[in-house]
């Protein structure tokens, strides 16, 4: 029986060719989208879980309440890490870490390279299990003179020979010992480093940080800690969330502190007023959701061909009924068939998604393949022809198999008047999903273009940032002379982060501030012609000046901060910052540092000598190449060791958008994938319906009907299941492009042109699709038609 199954299956497709063609060039498409979107989705959410104690590692966050409400932080104070184990016996381990950053090592034989790293604690090798090839994990981390460098980094600095006890030169300045090699860390994993230091040698060469040993007010650390027992954390979180009180941290605002799962990191990491909300599981949703409309899309055109197909086999059904066959017989074989054509639609997606493989990589920026090794593939790819092959077999499975066999043997196999109201719903449904996805693509589009259409305060133009190091923070007066003496340059300054950055975060006093009001102002630390540089524009008083000497304790803030303040006439007023009185001597228009999607916060701009990177503001040249080489030269003079290395502030501000930009390619390819499916459907089930009413049309002929009188008779009904989507699924659309904005600070407002526009592209891809099947009726010979009867 299973043979005569097979046998029938293969001749039916061979027999109905174009609409086999058509129904697994659908199935084909939307698997192949799922295929590449469940990659996705399964990257994102596999991250960090190859730790082996992911379930017991976390971060230690605080919560500060202020501006009338709770702002949740990743850096913590220094001491906070040596507090925790004594507080809680289920904590077994903690580390404390910096932010990481770029670091020059050499060799003795003079290989250099700029690497990331960390400076961590002793147990964090012991914590975050990254896999060492070299090295004993336990103690790796506890010698000042070591380090630890991954597999990659080893083969870059030493080729073929063995690493291990040789001696790499750090910043210039320290040479260590390769006491460790690393597994190449996973592109899924929140650490990603080239190397790792002792925090004993951060304690050894860094005053600042031997400083802030004993400082609680100092948040700019990372801390980790491993529990016992994942159950343990609510015990935990009580005995260590009034610790910053108890060293003093609430006499400004009250702070707290909680533990954040590894395992939410990546997914769950935004925070809004203490309470999580989302972050990239959000589009981990949507893309799931997609992926489920293209395959739902898929599937509705194999039950609408099939189930209007249906006269084709009634007699075939009544046969087999006739000789015997029960309904559960026929059912199962119809989704058997079903089933084989999803199987040979999967193969077909399969090959599909290795070649585009390469060019979705680039588009998502991921190194994504499809493991045939992995039982999870073979068990997602059973489940997903299963699924497919059920779904779309289901409804004409049943259909088809509710035929009486004395009406079907008699001539008479049709089921009634309703028997295309099914198919008219699965119709509408199609429209509906490509209607939201259409409106959806335009939605995300214009928050896009919002966001990059905002005035960001400064200009981007020319404007390049070098990393600082301490050659050039030695020489940093003999850098900038020659700078502008070399033509090249225009103006120069160094700053604690780049404008595309905040790095830091502090608190300001002003004459007249309410007591309760706490407000949190982005700290700009940087030198003269600030402003000048940045091309930011001052609206009252003055930038950072030579000219005079009192502006060691000036300070400038921008429009954010004096509406704050609510400061009438600024000039000249005293704030107090760090215990100490400063002069505002400028107002600067506000400047977009943080997301595009959030308003400026308020910001103060003062004179100190904090590391951070060198702004150069390049003059306008048509020969940019030149200029560059220029500014290279006079780095590399006073800081030979290191490679010249420099990001242009443009190029690093469109990296804010690579998320949302992310989103939109795929929404918008998806999308674009979506409407060609129903495409083919509609386009097969015109052609069906053109073919079903040869003879009506034929005598409509002979009776003089008009070519376009014909189309607009097979073209109407069509037009209406369209209509009748877009009046549902606008108001769907409308109401869930409105929850994905609020995520948004500034956001866009769903223009109403969306809708009518949609809903025209919608209507006449219809009507283009239809009207070819149509006109292929309409222009047919009658007598043909009419021959037979």
């Amino acid at each position: 029986m299973l043979r005569n199954y097979l046998v029938v299956t293969f001749r039916n497709l061979r027999k109905n060719g174009f609409y086999s063609f058509i129904n697994i060039a659908g199935l084909s498409i939307g698997i192949t989208c799922s295929i590449l979107i469940i990659l996705w989705v399964a990257d994102e959410t596999s991250f960090d879980k190859f730790h082996p104690k992911a379930d017991r590692l976390y971060q230690v966050w605080a919560n500060a309440y202020f501006d009338g409400r709770i702002n949740s932080w990743t850096s913590v104070p220094l001491p906070t890490a040596d507090a925790m184990k004594p507080a809680n016996a289920n904590i077994v381990r903690a580390a404390v870490t910096d932010w990481g950053g770029d670091h020059l090592l050499a060799t003795t034989d003079d290989k250099r390279m700029n690497k990331r790293g960390f400076n961590v604690g002793e147990e964090f090798l012991e914590m975050f299990q990254f896999p060492l090839i070299a090295g004993n994990a336990e103690q790796v981390l506890d010698d000042a003179s070591n380090i630890v460098i991954t597999e990659s980094t080893a083969k870059a600095l030493f080729g073929d020979e063995d690493p291990m006890n040789k001696v790499i030169r750090v910043d210039n300045q320290f040479d260590l010992k390769v006491a460790g090699i690393l597994k190449d860390i996973p592109p899924n994993s929140s650490f990603q480093f080239d190397f790792l230091l002792p925090y004993k040698h951060w304690h050894n060469t860094n005053e600042w940080v031997r400083r802030n040993e004993t400082n609680w007010g100092n948040y700019s650390f990372q801390v980790f800690v491993e529990l016992n027992d994942a159950k343990n954390k609510a015990s935990v979180e009580n005995s260590i969330r009034g610790m910053l009180g108890e060293h003093g941290e609430d006499k400004e605002m009250k702070h707290e502190f909680f533990l954040y799962p590894l395992l939410r990191w990546r997914l769950y990491s935004n925070f809004e007023n203490g309470v999580e909300q989302g972050g990239m599981s959000d589009y981990v949703q949507l893309f799931t959701i997609i992926a489920v409309f293209i395959i739902v899309i898929a599937c509705i055109n194999f039950m609408n061909l099939a189930t209007a197909r249906s006269e084709r086999r009634a007699r075939e059904v009544g046969v087999r009924k006739s000789v015997g066959s029960r309904r559960r017989q026929l059912v199962l074989q119809f989704i058997g068939e079903s089933m084989i054509i999803a199987f040979i639609s999967f193969v077909i997606a399969i090959l599909a998604a290795q070649l585009l493989l390469p060019y979705y990589n680039t588009l998502v920026e991921k190194k994504l393949f499809i493991d045939y090794t992995s039982k999870e593939f073979w068990m997602f790819s059973l489940g997903l022809i299963f699924f497919t092959g059920v779904i779309a077999g289901s409804y004409p499975a049943f259909y088809l198999s509710g035929f009486q066999p004395v009406k079907v043997l008699k001539g008479k196999p049709t089921v009634g008047k309703g028997a295309s109201l099914p198919r008219k719903i699965l119709v509408t449904l199609q429209f509906g999903a490509s209607i939201f996805l259409i409106i959806s693509m335009f939605v995300i589009y214009n928050q896009i273009q919002l966001a990059k259409g905002r005035d960001i305060g400064y200009s981007q133009e020319n404007l390049i940032t070098v990393p600082l190091n301490k050659d050039y923070h030695d020489n940093l007066q003999h850098l900038k002379v020659e700078l502008l003496a070399s033509g090249a340059v225009e103006s120069m300054v160094r700053v604690n982060s780049a404008i595309t950055d905040i790095n830091s975060n502090n608190f300001v006093g002003w004459p007249g501030k309410p007591e309760d009001l706490k407000v949190i102002f982005t700290t700009i630390v940087t030198d003269y012609d600030w402003a000048k540089t940045m091309g930011v524009k001052m609206i009252e008083g003055r930038d950072f000046s030579e000219d005079f000497k009192s502006d060691s304790m000036a300070i400038v803030v921008n429009k954010a901060a004096v509406k704050i303040m609510g400061l009438k006439d600024p000039i000249g007023t005293e704030l107090d910052l760090w215990g100490k009185k400063r002069k505002l001597i400028g107002v600067c228009d506000d400047v977009l540092m943080g997301s595009p999607y959030d308003e400026v916060k308020p910001m103060f701009a003062v004179l100190d000598d904090w590391w951070g990177s060198i702004t150069i503001r390049l003059k306008p040249t048509k020969d940019l190449q030149a200029s560059l080489k220029t500014v290279e030269n006079v780095f590399k003079k006073y800081g030979a060791a290191y490679p010249f290395e420099y990001t242009f502030v443009d190029v690093e501000f469109q990296k804010k958008f690579t998320t949302i930009n992310l989103t939109s390619s795929l929404a918008s390819l998806f999308a674009v994938l979506a409407i060609v499916i129903t495409g083919l459907g509609l386009f097969g089930l015109a052609a069906f319906t053109a073919e079903q009413r040869t003879k009506e049309i034929g005598i409509r002929k002979v009776l003089g009907a008009s070519v376009s009188s014909v189309v607009n008779l097979i073209s109407r009904d069509f037009s209406f299941l369209v209509i009748i989507a877009f009046a549902i699924c606008a108001p769907l659309s409308w109401w869930a492009m409105n929850s994905y904005l609020e995520r948004y600070t500034v956001r866009t407002e769903i223009a109403w042109w969306i809708f009518p526009l949609t809903g025209a592209i919608a209507l006449i891809f219809a009507l283009v699709i239809v009207s070819t099947q149509a006109l292929r009726a309409a222009h047919s010979n009658p007598v043909n038609a009419l021959r037979n009867e």
